[in-house]
């Protein structure tokens, strides 16, 4: 069944998953292709770009600020980059939509280029935090204003004498990160990230593939430490979007929770910053072999097979949570089929996503009569019957959406889940790809 994107679907119990499901291109590198490619001299060709919303928001942003960007007919895009100082004031506000990466990341750009820039977004990215990135470009010397509390919308008047930073971060997060490189790559001096633990390093390998000078290291303090050279320039160079094993969680989960499940996912990304969630379902008894690792642009890449499995429950420690903390709705969609508890621990940054996950994950799941207990930073999931029959709102939170509509393969009674049409952001097509593996996803009431 092909289902175009609408705001309410219903979950019906599944058949057996079969056969092969074409996962989208990794959205964290999607952002960061055009964004590397923008910033550098000549001209970066990009296959396998993600083409849902918030990537497509921040290539708005940029052509805004002055860079061509051009898609072939077979899906092949090039970036005509303008250099580190080539970007011009944009005429209205940058408007990123959903899209927290490209807020965050093009705040860094703008900061170190001698424009100005205000950025806004939807009532979801409206209410996120941003003061974590525009403290530290403050300090490095932009000139920037925002609403209350750091909130959209921020105006960033960047500057070309920016000072190098040592940031030290009180979380890991890739976000912060990359902004500071970004800011960096302008900055006098050498610009260094501290954090407690490595975040995903996608922004330090695409640096490296576009002829950065960077270095990473473990310092005495164990924090894990980024430092990019003053005076780099970046060069075009070409890039292959791994698949994004954010997106591919839930035909994984789905077909581990589903009896008589056998998919193939083919070219999945294998960053090892990026598979926590696959080594925590192994870990839970998860039949999940990989094959063909290689790699593409500078990702390790692979193929995996899923069969159903009966999974138990784990503690997952707080120092995976870097790896995988876009993953923990669809890992306690696990949860509840796995036999025992399973316990997340480090999770707070759930609650500044898109929603707070921790909490609207929860509630959904008690009112399909899950057992869950948690608190500011854990949740504990325990082995229930699913239920189902039941409507959650997913508060427009394309991985809540995703987490529920997978749920509801298993459960009893349909489970019907509003505020999909954010889906599109990061797994265009996801409910025609999971029917055609044997999912009954339908749209209007349960069937």
């Amino acid at each position: 069944m092909s289902l175009a994107p609408i705001d309410q679907l219903v979950s019906n119990r599944a058949s057996p998953l079969l056969g092969t499901i074409p996962i989208p291109g990794d959205k964290s590198i999607s952002h960061r292709s055009l964004i590397f490619g923008s910033l550098a001299i000549g001209t970066t060709k990009v296959r396998g770009l993600l083409e849902g919303t918030d990537v497509m928001s921040t290539k708005d942003a940029l052509v805004a600020l002055g860079v061509e960007i051009n898609r072939d007919n077979d899906g092949l895009w090039h970036i005509v980059g303008v250099g580190l100082n080539g970007m011009i004031s944009p005429v209205a506000p940058l408007d990123l939509g959903n899209s927290g990466t490209g807020a965050r990341l093009l705040m860094g750009v703008v900061a170190g280029q001698k424009i100005t820039a205000t950025f806004c977004g939807d009532a979801s990215l409206s209410s996120r935090p941003m003061a974590r990135v525009t403290n530290p470009l403050a300090k490095m010397g932009a000139k920037i204003t925002s609403r209350e509390g750091g909130l959209l919308p921020v105006t960033i008047r960047g500057t070309r004498s920016l000072m190098a930073a040592h940031h030290c971060s009180k979380i890991a997060s890739a976000q912060i990160k990359s902004a500071i490189l970004l800011a960096g790559l302008n900055a006098r001096g050498t610009t260094i990230v501290s954090e407690p633990s490595t975040s995903r390093d996608h922004s330090e390998s695409m640096l490296r593939h576009f002829g950065a000078s960077i270095s990473q290291e473990v310092a005495e303090d164990k924090s894990h430490r980024v430092k990019l050279a003053e005076g780099t320039n970046l060069r075009a160079a070409d890039i292959i979007v791994p698949s994004d094993p954010s997106s591919a969680a839930f035909a994984i989960v789905a077909a581990l929770i589903t009896p008589g499940s056998d998919i193939n996912l083919y070219g999945i990304g294998m960053n090892p910053l990026r598979i926590g969630l696959i080594t925590t379902l192994i870990e839970m008894g998860g039949n999940i072999t990989k094959s063909n690792d290689r790699t593409e642009g500078g990702e390790a890449v692979a193929d995996l097979r899923v069969k159903y499995s009966q999974l138990h429950g784990i503690t997952v420690p707080p120092d995976r949570a870097a790896s995988m903390i876009d993953e923990y709705p669809i890992l306690s969609v696990a949860a509840a089929s796995a036999n025992g508890t399973t316990e997340m621990l480090g999770i707070a940054e759930l609650r500044v996503k898109e929603t707070d996950r921790i909490k609207v994950m929860a509630d959904g799941l008690i009112s399909c009569g899950v057992k869950v207990d948690f608190d500011e930073d854990s949740m504990r999931v325990t082995n229930s019957t699913v239920n189902g029959g039941v409507t959650i709102s997913a508060e427009h939170d394309h991985r809540i959406a995703m987490s529920f509509l997978t749920l509801g393969m298993n459960a009893k009674a349909p489970i019907t889940v509003k505020g999909c049409t954010t889906i599109e952001t990061s797994f265009p097509r996801f409910a025609t790809a999971m029917n055609q593996l044997g999912a009954s996803l339908a749209n209007g009431s349960p069937t």
